[in-house]
């Protein structure tokens, strides 16, 4: 809202003294603000005369409730950053919405204002038609492979991932196959993405159940208040897959090892059991590896798979470096000594990124082979960490391991004001998770700065998970497509033929279903090929998906 309306809605006068006051903004119609407010009115229970609702023109309307006059107005905002990763010029701008009180609310009143509030918050966050639209055309493999499977209509769908654009492309594109709506059940791995709140009001708009299931949780490094909330959330998960059971629908997991690491793979009689799960980490199959009980539903493993490790790594390492390099803008790279900690996958692909801004980058790793491949990809290594920073004093180091990488003892040996990056979660844990006895201290947007109880202070970047999932949207829309597409591949073909598997974990049917498909081939012509590639329609020109889209 511009300062004139602002001061507007602040000088409006009225008896008595001043009343609450709130402040919503998104992407609004002025017809989508009077729904909003027609559709709280229409939801309560008036015991004696109903609210009065007042439409005092566009984007403008007044309310009044047993001698109280709730006003809502609005502006529109000078133009905003894109709320997606695809700028869409289509569709509703931004707008402020003032929404205040004539005076102190008693408690039939108080209970309007709030609901205003509530729902004209969630319309606000919510995706519009054309911002969907976007993320559908953004991922064309999707679109390619989304043909119905008529076995998925017998299929409840729990789905824990980042909660991200190409999350809600991938399930949109679970329900032109087949999935209904009514039965996703959507967790959050608890980061914290930059439009998280956006993806969980569609989400709910659309009609699935949404919940945050804290990795910190599955870890088992999670405070009180964490795990009280886990407990509430895995009740709630418990009941939806005992009803799906109830109407003889079998239960899918697609998730990184987390509910299975509960327990809900396994015949051990203390949890409702799913049927069967698509493994999308690493860590997920260390965590399922590691779960209680005997694994007795059939898993296939994307983690491990050719089109993960071809394809995916290249984009998350892409991503991580992307996210470095903006949240330090006024740092200087080029010449200066990195630390990398581990040679792996993702590791291998981070290190030669580094390498082409100009770092000097010195790797760490406790498996000799990839020491060795290091070495001969020519970068210096070393066997300890303490051996690195005995020698070097890197200005960043870069954590990519998966396990725990720096020690309590090597924590003394940390330069003053060196950056901690983590691209995987648990490498600086021992910050994270207060573990040295250093003196924490907020930098906001930035990371946590610790000063360390040898005199140093060290900047742990993001919020010691994964570095790309810091108020970010981590993985381009089309750098994650085919990924996506292939779990989509394999979640059809595990509902479709679910008994002739038996359990444990299977990767090379993974392998052999991607291929079947011509996935490879796909992609090739859909982004590496001269000619036009697919998904790059003009901005905002994109079909939207099957069925209603915004909250409006």
């Amino acid at each position: 809202m511009d300062s004139s309306h602002a001061q507007q809605a602040a000088e409006t006068p009225h008896s008595g003294p001043p009343g609450p006051f709130e402040v919503v903004d998104g992407r609004l119609e002025p017809a989508a603000i009077l729904a909003a407010v027609r559709t709280v009115i229409a939801g309560q229970t008036w015991p004696r005369e109903p609210a009065r609702l007042e439409d005092e023109g566009p984007g403008r309307c007044t309310v009044r409730i047993e001698g109280t006059v709730v006003t809502i107005r609005s502006a529109p905002l000078p133009h905003q950053p894109p709320g997606t990763l695809d700028p869409v010029p289509s569709g509703p701008g931004e707008r402020r919405v003032l929404v205040t009180a004539s005076g102190p609310l008693p408690p039939r009143a108080q209970t309007v204002f709030a609901a205003l509030v509530e729902e004209l918050g969630r319309r606000a966050r919510c995706y519009t038609d054309a911002e969907i639209a976007s993320i559908v055309d953004a991922m064309p493999l999707l679109s390619r492979f989304d043909a119905p499977e008529p076995a998925l209509a017998d299929w409840a769908l729990v789905f824990r991932d980042h909660y991200v654009e190409n999350s809600v492309g991938f399930l949109l594109a679970m329900e032109r196959a087949g999935l209904d709506p009514a039965w996703i059940y959507a967790l959050s791995k608890g980061d914290r993405t930059l439009h998280r709140d956006r993806v969980h009001a569609w989400f709910v708009h659309r009609g699935y159940a949404s919940d945050v299931l804290d990795n910190s949780v599955i870890n088992g490094t999670a405070d009180a208040s964490a795990r009280a909330e886990a407990l509430a959330v895995d009740a709630r998960v418990e009941d939806f897959i005992r009803r799906a059971h109830a109407v003889g629908r079998r239960v899918l997991v697609i998730d990184d090892g987390g509910l299975l690491a509960q327990g809900r793979g396994s015949d051990n009689g203390l949890v409702e059991r799913v049927d069967a799960a698509v493994e999308l980490t690493v860590s997920g199959l260390k965590r399922i590896q590691n779960a209680p009980g005997r694994l007795a539903v059939p898993v296939l493993n994307m983690a491990r798979s050719r089109l993960k490790s071809h394809l995916g790594y290249n984009e998350i390492a892409d991503s991580c470096i992307r996210r470095l390099r903006a949240i330090v803008p006024g740092e200087k790279f080029i010449g200066r000594h990195v630390l990398l900690l581990g040679y792996g996958t993702l590791g291998k692909r981070a290190a030669q990124a580094l390498r082409g801004l100009g770092c000097r980058v010195h790797i760490v790793d406790t498996d000799i082979l990839a020491l060795i491949t290091a070495a001969e990809d020519g970068f210096e290594t070393h066997r300890t960490i303490a051996q690195a920073l005995t020698l070097h004093r890197p200005f960043l180091v870069v954590g990519s391991s998966g396990g725990t990488a720096i020690t309590e003892q090597d924590v003394p040996l940390l330069p003053d004001g060196t950056f901690l990056a983590g691209f995987a979660t648990k490498d600086f844990s021992v910050l994270s998770e207060g573990r040295c006895g250093a003196t924490e201290t907020p930098v906001p947007h930035v990371g946590v700065r610790h000063r360390l109880p040898h005199g140093a202070t060290v900047t742990l970047l993001g919020d010691g998970r994964s570095l790309n999932l810091f108020e970010y949207e981590g993985i381009a829309n089309r750098g994650y497509d085919a990924y996506r597409a292939g779990t989509l591949l394999a979640a059809k073909r595990l509902c479709r033929d679910v008994d002739s598997f038996p359990p444990g974990v299977h990767l090379d049917v993974v392998d052999e279903l991607i291929d079947e498909a011509g996935l490879f081939a796909a992609y090739y012509d859909c982004y590496l090929h001269d000619g036009q590639p697919g998904g790059t329609r003009p901005y905002g020109t994109a079909a939207a998906p099957a069925g209603d889209a915004h909250a409006q």
